[in-house]
C-alpha cells in the first residue's frame, strides 16, 4: 500500500511519521531544506509533560539529555514576589529544551526506523488527488512524483500545502513581540523559571522572563511595546546588562550565546482536511502569546492525526473517523486562542481602572501563570467531550476521575505478558486499551492473571471487539471503584468507564471510537501551485 505523505520536516512532521511508523505505517518526508537545522540555542521549545512523553515514547532521547525541567516558577511585580510554585508529582515540571536538540532527535529516530523515508531538496508544487490516493509533486535536484495514501501538511506558517488547497488563514498578525537572548551566567534562583512584570529598571519594559536551560544557560525574553520598536544590538545588551544587574545587585560575567526577535501571530486554519490532504502543526494554527505554547499543541495534532491514519490505512475508516481529527483538534485550538485573546486586554490593556482594583496584581500573575504551566483556559489539556467519536451515554457508564474524552491518568497496570508498566507506555500502538479496575491484583501470580475471576469473559469481550484492543489491569484509578472498566483511545483520551464487565456496551463504545464501520473515502480534485 501507498505510504502516507509528510511535508515538512520540521518537530510535528517528524513526530507524526514516527508516531505512524510505531503503528505499522509507512511514510515518506519531505523536507524542502537540505538538512538539520542551523543550532539556535535562542530559540527554544517549552513541551507540557505529556508531550514531552510523547516524543520520548517515539524514540527522541536527545530531548530528555539536553532538556532541563524546572524546579520552581517563581512570578514577580516590579520588586516584589508574589507567588514562588515548587514543581512535583502534582505540578510537574514542563521540559524546556533548544528547538534545534529536538529536532535533530527526531530525525535521528527516523533514521533509525525502516518505516520512515526522509528526502531532503524536495520543494512541494502540486497535490492531486483521486479515489484511490493522493499524489504530490516536487521540483528540486530529485524532481518526481510521489504517491501516497494521504498527505499531510506539517510545513509550517506558510504552508505551501495550505495554499495548493486554497484554506484560508484568517487571524491577527504581531499579537506580541519579545527580544530573545540566550546567555550563560549565574542567577539568584538556580534552576527556577522566573516571570518578572513591571520590573523597577529602567530598560526593563513592561515583562521580562528568564528560563533555565542546562549547563547554566538561560533564554530571557523581553516584551516589546505595541509600536514596532527596532531592536539593535546595541539596545539588547543594554536590556540584558540592566535586567542581570536588577535581579543579582550588580551585572554579573556572562556569556551572550545567542539572540532574536521573536514575533507571534494568532491565526487558524478554516479548515484542516481536504478529502485525503490534512493539516498540522503551524500549517493549521499559530498561537503562543501569554504563554501558550504552539509547538505542544503541533506535536498533539499529530498523535491524534496518526492513530485515525494508521487505522484507515490498516482497515480502512469513515468519514466521520477522519473528519473527527479537525472537530476535536480545531476546536481545541481555537478554545486556547480565544482564551489568549480574551487576556490580551486585561494583560496588556494599560493603566485602566482594572490596574488600581485590589488584587488585581495576584489576578494578572495567576492568568499569566495558567499560560506558561498549562492550567486553565490558557494551557490545559485538551478534553474531547463534545468528540464525533465519543458514545452515547447509557446507563452502564460511570463516572472516573477523568472526564469522558480527558487524558487519562499515569498509573500502573499489568500487561498480557505479566509485567508491569505505565499506562502511558502502552499509548500509541494503535490498539484501544481496556483496563480493568481490581483492588488486590497486586498478590495475584502474574502468570495466570488472564485466567482469574472475571478476566475470561472480559478477555473474550475484547477479543471481539470492531478494533484491535490490549486487556490491562490495575489496582486503582482515581475515583474509580472495583471492576470498573476502562475504555482508552490510541492517543490516550478516555473513551468511557463502565460497571463491570459489559460486552455489548463494550463493543458500541469501540465502534463510535473508530468512527463506526468503515467505507472508502473517495475525493477527486487537482491543485498546482504554478
Amino acid at each position: 500500500m501507498d505510504p502516507v505523505i509528510v511535508v515538512g520536516a520540521g518537530p510535528v512532521g517528524l513526530a507524526l511519521a514516527l508516531a505512524l511508523a510505531a503503528q505499522g505505517v509507512p511514510s515518506v518526508v519531505l523536507d524542502e531544506g537540505a538538512g538539520p537545522d542551523e543550532p539556535r540555542t535562542a530559540r527554544t521549545a517549552v513541551l507540557r509533560p505529556d508531550t514531552a512523553e510523547f516524543v520520548e515514547r517515539l524514540g527522541c532521547v536527545t530531548a530528555r539529555e539536553a532538556g532541563a525541567h524546572w524546579l520552581a516558577w517563581r512570578s514577580m511585580r516590579r520588586g516584589q514576589e508574589l507567588r514562588r510554585l515548587t514543581f512535583d508529582e502534582d505540578l510537574p515540571s514542563p521540559l524546556h529544551v533548544p528547538q534545534h536538540v529536538l529536532t535533530q532527535g527526531l530525525r535521528a529516530a527516523v533514521a533509525a526506523h525502516h518505516l520512515v523515508q526522509l528526502v531532503t531538496q524536495s520543494h512541494l508544487d502540486t497535490i492531486e488527488q483521486d479515489a484511490d490516493g493522493i499524489t504530490a509533486h516536487t521540483r528540486g535536484p530529485g524532481a518526481t512524483w510521489w504517491r501516497g495514501s494521504h498527505l499531510v501538511g506539517c510545513d509550517g506558517a506558510r504552508s505551501t500545502v495550505r495554499k495548493l488547497l486554497d484554506i484560508r488563514f484568517p487571524g491577527r498578525t504581531a499579537v506580541e513581540r519579545h527580544a530573545v537572548a540566550a546567555l550563560r551566567a549565574e542567577l539568584p534562583w538556580p534552576g527556577e523559571a522566573v516571570l518578572h512584570r513591571l520590573p523597577p529598571w529602567r530598560s526593563g519594559g513592561a515583562e521580562v522572563t528568564a528560563r533555565p536551560l542546562p549547563d547554566g544557560v538561560w533564554r530571557l525574553d523581553w516584551l516589546l511595546p505595541a509600536r514596532a520598536e527596532l531592536v539593535t544590538p546595541e539596545s539588547l545588551v543594554a536590556r540584558i546588562r540592566d535586567t542581570l544587574a536588577g535581579w543579582c545587585g550588580e551585572t554579573p560575567p556572562y556569556e551572550l550565546i545567542d539572540t532574536g526577535v521573536h514575533t507571534l501571530h494568532h491565526r487558524l486554519a478554516r479548515r484542516w482536511r481536504v478529502g485525503r490532504a490534512f493539516l498540522a502543526g503551524d500549517a493549521a494554527h499559530l498561537l503562543g502569546a501569554v504563554g501558550t505554547q504552539g509547538l505542544d499543541e503541533g506535536l498533539r495534532d499529530a498523535e491524534n492525526l496518526a492513530w485515525k491514519l494508521a487505522q484507515v490505512w490498516h482497515h480502512g475508516g469513515s468519514e466521520l473517523l477522519l473528519d473527527s481529527y479537525q472537530a476535536e483538534r480545531r476546536t481545541a485550538v481555537a478554545a486556547k486562542l480565544r482564551a489568549a485573546d480574551q487576556s490580551l486586554p486585561v494583560l496588556r490593556g494599560g493603566k485602566g481602572l482594572r490596574s488600581y482594583l485590589p488584587g488585581t496584581a495576584r489576578g494578572h500573575d495567576a492568568l499569566l501563570a495558567d499560560g506558561h504551566l498549562g492550567r486553565g483556559a490558557l494551557g490545559a489539556l485538551p478534553v474531547y467531550a463534545h468528540s464525533p467519536l465519543a458514545p452515547p451515554y447509557t446507563d452502564s457508564q460511570t463516572p472516573v476521575a477523568t472526564a469522558a474524552g480527558a487524558p487519562v491518568e499515569d498509573i500502573v497496570v499489568t500487561t498480557p505478558d505479566g509485567s508491569a508498566a505505565g499506562l502511558r507506555d502502552r499509548l500509541g500502538r494503535g490498539n484501544l486499551l481496556v483496563v480493568l479496575v481490581a483492588p488486590g491484583t497486586g498478590v495475584w501470580d502474574r502468570r495466570h492473571w488472564l485466567t482469574a475471576g472475571v478476566m475470561p469473559r472480559l478477555a473474550a469481550a475484547v477479543a471481539a471487539l470492531p478494533v484491535r484492543g490490549e486487556l490491562l489491569v490495575t489496582e486503582a484509578y482515581p475515583g474509580a471503584s472495583a471492576h470498573t472498566v476502562l475504555l482508552i483511545r490510541p492517543d490516550g483520551h478516555l473513551v468511557a468507564a463502565f460497571t463491570g464487565v459489559r460486552p455489548a456496551e463494550l463493543y458500541e463504545a469501540a465502534d463510535a471510537a473508530r468512527g463506526g464501520a468503515p467505507f472508502l473515502v473517495r475525493t477527486t480534485s487537482t491543485v498546482d501551485v504554478n
